[in-house]
């Protein structure tokens, strides 16, 4: 009976300890990033009624938990510089070291965000060269879950060639671009699962708000029926809740998400859900509208021989169509996919195509960012001009003639065309099948062969000028 009473009381004593320590999240640690010139909220648990004091870089911050045990602080906004020392001090004191401020990007989406360095295009060279102390990396573990997480296990680490290999290559080569041409240190958050789909990543508060998500939420309820806890990857909110909700809040200066292939059957819906998950996030985030840079779906599977209808071309526009929204941007990849693996390995041209976006929007970089697109067209004589925006000295193919138009009249059929380049930002097509054109497509299919560049060499984004219905219209 001794033996029983001393246990009890030695898990006891050992249970209030463990309470009684403040603790933090993994994406609060050593090794970490703060975002420069943000007000930065620092956030952890300890015994309710607990005060805590928050101590770096000349500043002190102190607090008290509330009755669930949790307490926040927000550190006043920083210059770039580190390595830093942070203490967190309650009954018992963490020591954070080598913290940096500089820059914060997430980096999230399916499973080309998630393709690691080592398995990319040469990457030998990129992990032996990838000695950067100044970059830190961090990847949130692929997590499910049917309600919202507090944490993750993961740790904050310098860049180096045994960090590397294993990490998102995307996030690396935006990363690593953004590092050597601003000279400060940059943290990245990986947080992204092979096959997702985009409203995964939401809020499934607000999915249900939206009457167009019905038959999401209804999947949504048969999934939980089968499976309480989580599990997959395709649920409204599981990855919200298992995998953004442990990292909500902290402080970053954008997002980078490749993301789409699971939903291209689902294009037209695209249209609103890709939108309402970037609301979403910047809504939650309370960091305002903060930059969100997306990856367009590259070329995949065969080239058919001629113009048809593409659901994953329909995915295309719906991405383009997001740039509506304020403060974003679109790499358009239309050039480097592969026809039989969905998992193009050239993520350094990827990455280097996301961080140019940021460099010249966030960072004031005077260099050319953007894929020349789509400004007008007149038809007339049976022929169609067309003007282009972001052309910079002029388009040029990357071949005799530029390939990958399509024309069609009045019956919707559509037919290969012949384009010339006339003006440094306008291309003339026409084809001898159709007299009196209304329509011109490029880039519309799911694997086209396409060769118009701007001077910057960034690929023409796929378009149309026509709104007839596609394949995916009626698809939820």
């Amino acid at each position: 009976m001794r033996r029983i009473i001393l246990a009890v009381g030695f898990l006891f004593l050992f249970n209030v300890s463990v309470h009684a320590d403040v603790r933090l999240p993994s994406i609060i640690g050593s090794n970490m990033v703060l975002q420069q010139k943000l007000a930065n909220p620092i956030w952890g648990w300890a015994d309710a009624g607990e005060e805590v004091t928050v101590s770096t870089n000349g500043q002190t911050k102190s607090t008290k938990t509330g009755t669930d045990g949790k307490w926040s602080v927000v550190l006043d906004p920083q210059e770039v510089g580190g390595p830093f020392t942070l203490t967190i001090k309650g009954k018992n004191e963490l020591t954070l070291e080598n913290v940096m401020v500089g820059e914060v990007w997430l980096a999230s989406g399916q499973s080309n965000m998630q393709w690691n360095v080592q398995n990319s295009t040469n990457s030998r060279n990129d992990i032996q060269q990838a000695d950067f102390p100044n970059i830190r990396l961090i990847t949130v573990p692929a997590v499910s879950k049917t309600t919202p997480q507090e944490n993750f296990n993961g740790k904050w680490e310098p860049c180096t060639p045994k960090s590397v290999p294993n990490f998102s290559a995307v996030a690396f080569f935006f990363g690593r671009k953004l590092h050597q041409d601003l000279k400060i240190p940059v943290g990245l958050i990986h947080c992204s699962w092979g096959g997702s789909s985009c409203e995964t990543w939401i809020n499934p508060d607000v999915v249900a708000k939206i009457p167009e998500f019905a038959k999401m939420m209804e999947r949504r309820v048969a999934a939980e029926k089968k499976q309480p806890a989580g599990g997959d990857n395709h649920t409204v909110g599981y990855l919200y809740n298992g995998m953004i909700r442990p990292v909500l809040g902290y402080g970053i200066r954008g997002v980078v998400w490749y993301q789409g292939e699971h939903n291209a059957g689902r294009a037209y819906q695209y249209r609103t859900l890709f939108p309402t998950l970037i609301q979403n996030w910047r809504d939650e985030w309370k960091q305002g509208d903060f930059p969100f840079y997306w990856v367009q779906l590259a070329n995949f599977m065969a080239t058919k021989n001629n113009p048809d209808n593409s659901a994953w071309a329909e995915l295309r526009e719906a991405q383009s169509k997001t740039r509506s929204l304020q403060n974003t941007g679109e790499a358009v990849i239309i050039d480097i996919g592969e026809a039989k693996d969905i998992h193009p390995r050239n993520k350094q041209d990827v990455g280097y195509r996301l961080a140019i976006l940021a460099l010249k929007q966030d960072y004031g970089k005077d260099i050319p960012h953007e894929s020349p697109r789509y400004k007008s067209a007149t038809f007339e004589n049976g022929k169609a001009t067309l003007k282009f925006d972001f052309a910079y000295d002029g388009l040029y193919s990357r071949g005799a003639l530029p390939t990958g138009f399509a024309i069609a009249g009045e019956d919707k059929i559509f037919h290969w065309a012949v384009a010339e380049i006339i003006d440094k930002d306008t291309v003339v097509v026409s084809s001898p099948q159709v007299a009196n054109p209304v329509a011109v497509r490029y880039g519309w299919a799911d694997n086209p062969v396409v060769t118009l560049y701007n001077s910057a060499k960034l690929p023409l984004c796929p378009f149309r000028t026509d709104d007839w219905s596609g394949i995916t219209v009626n698809n939820q």
